[in-house]
This record gives C-alpha cells, sequence and structure tokens, in this order.
C-alpha cells in the first residue's frame, strides 16, 4: 500500500459500498486458527471413557490433568500477551500454533497418568497464545463497531471445533486407536500456518487492502493523527501499569467468574450424558455437537446484538454493557437443566446449549471491551493478563468445588447431586459477574498510556 495513502484523514464510520472486505479474509483466518485450538483441547475430554480403561483414572486423577492444562494455560495467556506484542501479530500466532500443535500431537506418545498432566500443560502454555492474538488481530483489522461482530466471527470457532470433535475423535479412536486421534487432529495447525503466512500482514504493509478499507478500518481514530502500525513502534505498558486501571481489572473479574463455566462444558460436559443418560462411545457425538451448534450461532448473535443496538443510537460500550446483562440472563434456565432432562435428554441438551450459547456471546462482547478502551499496543497484553485470570479461575473451580465434589458424590453414588451444583453456579455467575465489572467501570473511560495514543472514539 502507498505510504501516502495511509495519512488521509479517515471517513465517515459508516461503510460505504465498494470499500472492500478483505478484513474478513482475515477473520475466517482467526476463525480458522481458534477452530483448531478448541479442536486440539477437546479431544482428552472425548477419549476420557478409552483413557479411563487404559490408565485405571477415577475423577479425581482426570481433574488433576485438567488442572494442568489449565494451570500452564493460565500462565501461558500472560506470557502469550507480551511475547505478542512483542513479536507482532504475525510471527507471534504462527508460533504459538505450531507449538500447540506440536504438543496436541505429543500426547500419543504418552504411557502414563503423569505423561498425560505434563503433556496437557505444555498444551495449555503453547495454545494460550490464540485469544491474545486473535483479538490483537480483530483490534488491527476492524473499526470499533464491528470489533464485537468479527470477535464472535472467529469466537465461533470454539464451538465448530467443538462440534468436530465429538464427530470424528470417537471414531478414529475406534478404528485405528485413541493415539491417532491426537496426531490427526494436532497436524491441522501446520496447515493453517501455510495459509496465515501467505495471507498476513497488517493493515498499513498489506498489498491487497484498498485505500478505502484502510480509511473504513481506521475510522475511529480522530482526524489528524496517524493510523497504529504507520508510526514507530511505542514502547510497551508493563504489566504494572495495565494493572494499575479499574479497565483492567473489571476485564480480569468478569474472566475469573465465566471462563470456569465454559472449562466445565468443555471438559466434563461428555462425561454427565454419559453418567446421566448412559451414552457411550459415538453416541455422545449428537448431542454434544448440538450444544455446540447452538454454541456456534450463539457467538455470532453475541456479535451483533451491540451492532443492532448502536445502529438504533447507542454508543458502543453502553451497547455492550446493556447486551452483556440481556445475555447473563439467558444463561440462568440451566438450573433446570437436570429437572427437563428426567421427561427428555433433549430438553436438557437445549437448554445446556443456550446456555453455552450464550457463553460464547458473552464472551464476544467481554473480549472487545478490551479494544474499546485500551490502545492497540496494549490490547494483546491486558487480553493475557484477563485469560490467566480465567485459567486461574478454572484451576479454583475445579480444585475447590469439581474436584472435591465429584470424587464425593461418585463415591456415594449420587453424581447427579454434584452436576446439579455446578448448575446453579453456572446459572449465577454472568449475573455476578456484569454487577462487578460495570461497578468498577460504569461508562466509557478510554486508556491514556502516552499523551499522543490513539483513542477509540468515546461513548
Amino acid at each position: 500500500m502507498n505510504p501516502a495513502l495511509r495519512s488521509s484523514p479517515p471517513p465517515p464510520v459508516a461503510a460505504a459500498p465498494g470499500i472492500g472486505r478483505y478484513r474478513w479474509t482475515i477473520c475466517s483466518l482467526v476463525f480458522f486458527a481458534t477452530t483448531i485450538n478448541y479442536l486440539d483441547r477437546a479431544v482428552i475430554s472425548l477419549l476420557k471413557p478409552y483413557l479411563e480403561k487404559a490408565f485405571s483414572w477415577n475423577a479425581g486423577d482426570y481433574a488433576n490433568i485438567e488442572i494442568a492444562f489449565k494451570l500452564a494455560y493460565a500462565v501461558g495467556m500472560v506470557g502469550a500477551g507480551r511475547i505478542i506484542d512483542k513479536l507482532g501479530t504475525k510471527k507471534g500466532y504462527a508460533l504459538s500454533t505450531a507449538l500447540w500443535s506440536l504438543a496436541a500431537m505429543g500426547h500419543a506418545l504418552v504411557s502414563s497418568t503423569l505423561g498425560f498432566g505434563v503433556a496437557r500443560a505444555f498444551l495449555g502454555i503453547t495454545e494460550a497464545g490464540n485469544f491474545p492474538a486473535a483479538i490483537k488481530t480483530t483490534a488491527e483489522w476492524f473499526p470499533q463497531r464491528e470489533r464485537a461482530l468479527a470477535t464472535g466471527i472467529f469466537n465461533s470457532g470454539s464451538n465448530v471445533g467443538a462440534i468436530i470433535a465429538p464427530l470424528t475423535v470417537p471414531l478414529i479412536a475406534v478404528t485405528i486407536g485413541w493415539q491417532w486421534a491426537f496426531v490427526i487432529t494436532g497436524a491441522l495447525g501446520f496447515v493453517w500456518l501455510l495459509l496465515w503466512n501467505k495471507h498476513y500482514e497488517t493493515p498499513a504493509t498489506h498489498s491487497k487492502l484498498s485505500k478505502a478499507e484502510f480509511d473504513y478500518i481506521n475510522a475511529d481514530i480522530p482526524t489528524g493523527l496517524p493510523a497504529e502500525g504507520v508510526v514507530e513502534e511505542k514502547p510497551k505498558a508493563s504489566w504494572g501499569r495495565l494493572l494499575g486501571f479499574r479497565q483492567t481489572w473489571a476485564f480480569v473479574i468478569g474472566k475469573f467468574i465465566t471462563d470456569p463455566i465454559w472449562w466445565f462444558y468443555l471438559f466434563w460436559l461428555p462425561d454427565f450424558l454419559g453418567k446421566q443418560y448412559h451414552l457411550t462411545g459415538t453416541g455422545i457425538a449428537l448431542p454434544v455437537a448440538a450444544v455446540y451448534l447452538l454454541s456456534s450461532l450463539g457467538s455470532v448473535g453475541g456479535g451483533y446484538l451491540p451492532l443492532g443496538f448502536i445502529k438504533r443510537g447507542l454508543p458502543a460500550f453502553q451497547a455492550r454493557k446493556s447486551a452483556m446483562l440481556l445475555i447473563a440472563f439467558c444463561v440462568f434456565p440451566i438450573v433446570f437443566a437436570q429437572y427437563l432432562g428426567e421427561t427428555n435428554m433433549w430438553l436438557a441438551v437445549g437448554v445446556i446449549g443456550i446456555a453455552a450459547a450464550a457463553h460464547q456471546a458473552w464472551s464476544a462482547n467481554i473480549f472487545t471491551t478490551v479494544s474499546d478502551m485500551f490502545p492497540k499496543r496494549a490490547v494483546a497484553s491486558v487480553t493475557g493478563i484477563g485469560g490467566m485470570a480465567g485459567g486461574l479461575g478454572g484451576i479454583a473451580l475445579t480444585a475447590l468445588v469439581q474436584k472435591r465434589m465429584f470424587v464425593h458424590y461418585e463415591a456415594i453414588g449420587q453424581l447427579d447431586k454434584a452436576y446439579f451444583i455446578m448448575f446453579l453456579i453456572c446459572g449465577g455467575a454472568y449475573l455476578v459477574a456484569w454487577v462487578l465489572m460495570f461497578t468498577l467501570v460504569p461508562r466509557m473511560e478510554p486508556i491514556v498510556l502516552d499523551d499522543d495514543d490513539i483513542l477509540p472514539t468515546a461513548a
């Protein structure tokens, strides 16, 4: 792209016909990466019956392996955000994907319970790079009004990965062995790497990006200021400085409370369906896929919801805040999942699917609050900090609630009670998170790291 084009004033925020759509090609790459990311992490939950027999696991063993993944993921998230801000999106995303693909394939070589804990830890620390890189990509390639939609679309890849997993992993395990399930799914990351290296550059340097689309992407930047990526790189803000902002803590708290709920669905849903309705092997595939299909719709719908409010005149931050409250209420019916399931299993699957869809809608919006309020050069770091908090929340829930509770109720033959308690926690978590987040940050307050920082449009 001609450097002379980069300094021209941006047009109005509204999209004009013919501006170009290359930004959606970039979004599709991030969607593909997120799909692979979640496919790789979901494999073990579907192989749990096979691995329990092979390694004599109980609920406590599986919980310990889950904790190893979450702990490594939490540590990896905060480091990954810094590395990606330092290396840049293209190199950072590629490095993370290559490493987590190797880690996923490495599970096939494991021959002990301890070995699975090590393999899951390596997968966790490397997979942590996906969301900081994805959110940074979205901040670079989309104007503020489209970021929640773009985030919802790429985040729906997590559901697509979780849909593909039950439809393929049990079949692979039955036909050629559980080891090949890890190898085949892990190898997909290297296919993505070829596409990423071919098609990705920043907007400021991309030869296929038109001037009109470049200006539209940077339409939120006040007139007279250059687009980020055109000016000389600024120093990264320290973790200590970022943790001094209430906006960071609002994101951290929201992730700490709500991320564990998604971990619960991901790691325990197949077990719930198996134990509650006596499903085995490929029989679990259809209900699990149905839950994540609904989740995928929720992810995209969650991105559209604040955009609809914006079109009706609400400022972007207020639109996001209102959307998140509505989404939080949509989770609550999950507390009736087992009661409905007594009538028909598909009623339970449906209400769990709605709750999972609401989580993904929530996720599309909570991630976007970071790019709403922080300069692009800090987005990956703040996302990493929040991701670490989400991982720590998942560890706390597993260690303090799931591990003790599930082992206890499984021992006395009342595992359904453990699941009921978990569904109660799921139902209330988002409302609690919403109250705490928007008590800390009740209105749009963009962060200024330097006097010349480029800020989002006031809202």
